[in-house]
């Protein structure tokens, strides 16, 4: 009742609504959303920002609260040049890592002074056969300080006992060459143990900026 009041009362005779009838329009000022079928809601669970940090490890949060967690890494800078940023994880939390991966990579990519230097390609040295280093999440990136890389890893149902962790990563990377680098990983964690802490690191050097930031997914 109390909201067909506020629009009538800010509806023009001519049937336009007047300014005043809409208000938190700003995504910032949203206080709720409505559910959408087959999705999930993101919760933020933690935040890191690297300086200068030789890994960022997250240890505590990843349980059987979500059935998916989503680390989300903006602007990664690496102090080393031609670098990649890796991922492992941990079934004793954060203890040791190194459990066995199987993965397969490939990517997209383009120069920035266009020609012939483009394409894409299958990324052996991305990829993974039951092995306990860590996994490239990208590759090559620039230490120049306009050059980073960001992306996205999804990790499925880290706390199940029954089957392998499967997870997904997508990334976009400025190059220490000058190229765009559209990079696919995926594979799965061959254990059945349950995964409790997830850490990433430079492949060389230390991770001289970037944030990261660890979500759970709320399904509906």
């Amino acid at each position: 009742m109390s909201i067909a009041l506020s629009l009538g009362n800010n509806l023009t005779t001519g049937g336009i609504f007047k300014p005043a009838a809409v208000n938190n329009t700003s995504v910032n000022n949203v206080t709720d959303f409505a559910g959408i079928t087959g999705g999930g809601t993101l919760v933020l669970i933690s935040e890191q920002t690297a300086s200068a940090s030789a890994s960022i490890s997250f240890t505590t949060g990843i349980d059987s609260t979500y059935d998916e967690y989503i680390f989300r890494y903006y602007d990664m800078h690496p102090a080393t040049d031609n670098t990649q940023l890796q991922f492992q994880v941990s079934t004793n939390g954060g203890s040791s890592y190194g459990v066995a991966i199987t993965s397969t990579a490939f990517q997209g990519y383009h120069y920035e002074v266009d020609g012939s230097s483009s394409g894409v390609a299958y990324y052996t040295a991305d990829d993974l056969a039951q092995s306990t280093s860590f996994q490239n999440l990208c590759n090559n990136v620039g230490n120049a300080n306009d050059e980073s890389m960001s992306g996205i890893l999804h990790l499925f149902d880290p706390s199940n006992t029954t089957f392998v962790k499967h997870w997904i990563n997508r990334s976009q990377s400025y190059s220490g060459g000058d190229f765009s680098l559209d990079g696919h990983q995926a594979g799965y964690v061959n254990t059945t143990s349950a995964v409790d802490a997830v850490q990433f690191k430079m492949t060389s050097g230390n991770i001289d900026d970037g944030i990261i930031k660890m979500y759970g997914v709320v399904k509906s």
